[in-house]
């Protein structure tokens, strides 16, 4: 089955609430997305809060989000974000790259990429680029969808004291 994406949907308070869901069930999952499990919904509804502040149309940030083609429950949400620098307004950084643990090892995460790179394409980027974190194997994942390791921070990342974890930086070529 194919996600069913759009792109900049309109940011209901529903559809917040929803982002907000995914993001705190895939960090408690787990996910390196910007929280060390367990996390609430309270404290992801702050960072998801100044993430939507950026967004189409007020802001230069673009929203991305896959239902599932069976239910249309919400299954993966990625934004692209604008460096917002002149110099960088030819490629993206994705961030918040997320599928509901309820729907992973269906290849949703692959299509997700898939479809924010045929989106980057059509505004004509040069490419995409995105972080994570080290110690996780998503570097494997990220290479099989393309993506190719440009730079590594060791350490970087603190989850816990004692466990530092590289931050690690992937680029997609476009061109």
């Amino acid at each position: 089955m194919t996600l069913a994406f759009t792109l900049d949907p309109d940011l209901t308070p529903g559809l917040r609430a929803e982002i907000v869901d995914l993001w705190t069930d895939v960090t408690n999952a787990g996910g390196a997305v910007g929280f060390v499990a367990p996390v609430t919904a309270d404290r992801v509804r702050t960072t998801a809060d100044e993430e939507f502040e950026g967004l189409a149309p007020h802001g230069p940030d673009h929203l991305l989000v896959g239902r599932d083609p069976q239910d249309g429950r919400l299954a993966a949400v990625l934004f692209l974000t604008s460096l917002r620098f002149d110099l960088m307004d030819h490629w993206r950084l994705l961030k918040r790259v997320m599928v509901h643990p309820a729907f992973q090892g269906r290849g949703y995460g692959a299509e997700l990429l898939a479809e924010a790179a045929r989106t980057a394409r059509t505004w004509g980027l040069a490419g995409l680029k995105l972080t994570l974190r080290g110690g996780l194997g998503l570097e494997t994942f990220y290479g099989r969808c393309g993506y190719t390791e440009t730079g590594r921070v060791p350490g970087a990342i603190r989850v816990a004291p004692g466990d530092d974890r590289d931050d690690v930086t992937m680029w997609l070529d476009l061109r």
